[in-house]
């Protein structure tokens, strides 16, 4: 299963998205409900409750505006850093030459602001003269469902309700200065999300491959990120058996493994 949220006959509405990712399936929700995108669909399975039925509209994919699955974000997105072994090793005597140098010894943990999430297609607003060195990620964030605490490793992923992706842009030359990351992390629109969420039933989070391309002004798309989740450090049951704090039933969390 697939849920988008989309902006149409301007107001948000949540569809399921075709197999062949063409067409919208909208879904029967209220206005209220709709407005909170595919958050009303988290909760509801969380509840126990019956996911709402499809009202029999397609709309062609062409036709919406697609925006973050979760337009308003109840809380900030918690992050991993230093995830890839690839990664861990590029950056070990530049980015990460202050942490720990053992990379399997502990997560490092940011958060970016809810308020910076903005939709998959999104315009990136530069922060000016304030930084002059801004960088870019593309990261499987996991959506949690059922809220928990001190989860064990083995029952890690029955709390999982599905994928989605995220761009984490970062400040680099602020985050730096300031030494911890908050804000070079989360400058207005600097977490880019979507284009939508694929439920937990559907998608391996544990093997799945992480692309991204950039494509300058005029020119052609350039690969510039190829992983595979097969070389996390710490695999998504380890994140969240390891997290310090519970998983709200009512608030579901989101974080970027990277």
């Amino acid at each position: 299963m697939r849920i988008a949220t989309f902006g149409h006959d301007g107001c948000t509405q949540v569809g399921l998205v075709s197999p062949d990712g063409l067409q919208l399936h909208m879904l029967d929700l209220s206005p209220d409900a709709a407005s909170l995108g595919a958050q009303t669909l988290i909760e509801a399975a969380a509840a126990g409750r019956p996911l709402p039925a499809t009202v029999g509209r397609v709309i062609a994919l062409a036709e919406v505006q697609l925006v973050a699955p979760p337009p308003r974000p109840r809380r900030n997105l918690f992050c991993v850093d230093r995830n890839y072994h690839a990664h861990a090793k590029e950056l070990r005597e530049t980015l990460f030459k202050g942490n720990n140098p053992d990379a399997q010894a502990w997560p490092i943990v940011f958060t970016k602001v809810a308020e910076c999430v903005v939709g998959p297609d999104a315009e990136v607003r530069l922060p000016g003269p304030i930084s002059g060195q801004i960088d870019y990620e593309a990261e499987l964030a996991v959506v949690i469902g059922c809220g928990g605490r001190n989860i064990g490793r083995d029952d890690a992923m029955a709390h999982v309700f599905g994928y989605t992706i995220v761009n984490d842009v970062t400040a680099r030359d602020v985050q730096m200065r300031h030494g911890q990351w908050g804000l070079g992390k989360s400058f207005d629109t600097f977490c880019p999300m979507g284009p939508w969420i694929v439920s937990a039933d559907a998608l391996d989070g544990n093997a799945t491959r992480v692309r991204l391309w950039v494509t300058p002004a005029g020119g052609a798309s350039e690969l510039r990120q190829d992983a595979l989740t097969s070389d996390l450090i710490f695999d998504i049951r380890t994140l969240i058996e390891a997290w310090p704090t519970p998983w709200p039933a009512r608030w579901p969390r989101r974080w970027g493994v990277s």
